[in-house]
């Protein structure tokens, strides 16, 4: 497989829409289409319809998306990790993005009878690359990653750098460099199917710890992710959704989108049913590490209106590392 690499700035994304239908699908569950400005889905026990505006940004969510000709597969990994199978039927590419572990995901691989052709990494963490070697091994996948952690990243094959764009077999990734929660975590934004691949920088309702960078590289980073389209589909590395939604709440619990949608994750979670994919601007509305200019959270928190934003990052990034 042939790879084209060109250099253009990632900043100041302009807005793009999700072509055509977007469908998810559920075992045991009906499809659930959706369209430009208007979201209708059917509810997982297929009780009734609802019809509502994109804004409302309430969601019904599944172990497999798929846009257009492309197609997002979850692979539960270890205790709560995600891998993430993305396929895209027209040119046959696949690759599968942060395989804690080889044998979850050459079992789906099997099951959707799909080739493997790179192993893309947002970090270096044993619980992103485990399955690098054994899945390289077998089906020749390339190994891509950050180049800033090149060193660390097991077989890497390929490594770009922040803002680099990259072509990947007709499919474009643009990559951000997103340090915080280790110095050379990346993300990968895919902007023809509107996804990104955030690792453990931007989660469900939250965002890294803090490994080995600081607040103001999340901070940076986290900054970087919020200007992609709202409706960008956001693949985070665990399942920490309901976790973190406890927090969210302690923090700022005035904020009625909020409130919503932790009932939804509560029902999500006891159907054991996934949270992820989320989107961009659910987190804007939801998760507080992506509100700290909010007034209503900082006076939660005790601080003032023109506090520094790092500051009132730091100080949300402690409290959750001692909730």
């Amino acid at each position: 497989h042939t790879c084209h690499r060109r250099m253009q700035s990632v900043g100041g994304l302009t807005a793009i829409g999700i072509a055509g239908l977007i469908t998810l699908s559920m075992i045991g569950s009906s499809h659930i289409l959706s369209r430009p400005g208007q979201r209708a889905f059917r509810t997982f026990r297929g009780a009734r319809w609802h019809a509502m505006p994109f804004a409302s940004r309430t969601r019904v969510f599944s172990s497999e998306s798929k846009t257009g000709d492309t197609k997002v597969k979850l692979v539960p990994c270890l205790s709560d990790n995600y891998a993430y199978i993305f396929h895209d039927s027209t040119s046959g590419l696949t690759c599968v993005v942060d395989p804690s572990e080889a044998a979850p995901v050459r079992a789906a691989l099997k099951q959707m009878n799909l080739p493997l052709n790179y192993i893309l990494n947002t970090h270096h963490h044993f619980d992103h690359v485990g399955g690098n070697a054994e899945l390289k091994a077998e089906f020749g996948a390339k190994i891509v990653g950050p180049k800033e952690d090149e060193n660390r990243i097991p077989g890497i094959d390929i490594a770009l750098s922040d803002g680099e764009v990259w072509d990947m077999d007709g499919e474009e990734v643009q990559v951000i460099h997103t340090p915080g929660h280790t110095s050379g975590h990346c993300a990968f934004y895919l902007p023809k199917s509107g996804t990104v691949f955030t690792g453990d920088t931007l989660f469900s309702l939250g965002c890294g710890r803090l490994f080995e960078g600081t607040a103001a590289q999340m901070h940076e980073s986290l900054s970087k992710l919020s200007k992609l389209p709202d409706e960008t589909l956001v693949y985070c590395g665990h399942e920490y959704t309901q976790s973190n939604a406890k927090f969210a709440m302690h923090v700022d619990p005035t904020n009625l989108d909020l409130q919503q949608r932790v009932k939804e994750i509560d029902d999500l979670r006891g159907a054991k049913q996934p949270t992820i994919p989320t989107s961009i601007g659910l987190e804007k509305a939801t998760n507080p590490f992506l509100r700290i200019k909010e007034a209503s959270l900082r006076s939660n928190l005790q601080q003032q209106v023109d506090a520094d934003d790092v500051d009132v990052l730091g100080l949300l990034r402690s409290m959750k590392d001692n909730f």
